[in-house]
């Protein structure tokens, strides 16, 4: 079953499929290349050189987010469980990563509130404060008030996720799902 992003699972799922066509277009291309060392005719070698190099483009649009994304993956079903519960206090979007100018972030959860976007983020090496304003730039950006949250610490989701009062108590101008799809968009 294909995962969709913002699900459980995205980040394992979309790196299977990315790893199974690589691999395709990586044996096609060696079928190509032995094929023109095999044939006399200098038209079908000039032919199967081609087909070679265009094999290449789509093989290394396939590859790129594959390399990217190749440590950080789906976390343990348990956190899912944890995280479960507060699904109807807010839009919970899993397994995204996130990818600005500057940074690639790796975000397990990200709990999208009118109050604000609370994104637990698992690369610790990375500067929180200029994460959390690369992040919010391209909120302003896309004209939306800059309230993205990074957290770096599991105990520290937990205790935000517990203070969220459901969203079902606030006025829904649409924003909440405008965000939603943004941050899908702006995920590998």
């Amino acid at each position: 079953m294909k995962k969709e992003k913002g699900q459980y699972g995205y980040r394992n799922s979309i790196r299977r499929m990315r790893l199974w066509i690589t691999g395709i277009l990586a044996v096609a291309i060696l079928a190509q290349v032995l094929a023109r060392f095999l044939t006399d005719n200098p038209s079908a070698k000039n032919i199967l050189t081609v087909m070679a190099i265009l094999t290449v483009l789509p093989m290394a649009n396939m590859a790129s987010p594959l390399l990217a994304s190749w440590r950080y993956r789906t976390p343990a079903e348990t956190f899912y469980q944890k995280v479960q519960p507060y699904e109807s206090v807010c839009v919970i979007l899993y397994d995204l990563i996130l990818t600005t100018k500057e940074y690639v972030l790796p975000m397990d959860v990200i709990a999208v509130h009118p109050n604000g976007v609370y994104a637990y983020c698992t690369a610790v090496k990375k500067d929180k404060a200029k994460a959390e304003k690369s992040l919010n730039d391209l909120f302003t950006a896309n004209r939306l008030e800059p309230k993205v949250k990074l957290i770096w610490e599991e105990n520290s989701l937990w205790r935000r996720l517990e203070c969220l009062k459901p969203a079902d108590s606030f006025t829904d101008d649409g924003t909440v799902e405008y965000v939603v799809s943004l941050l899908k968009s702006l995920s590998m």
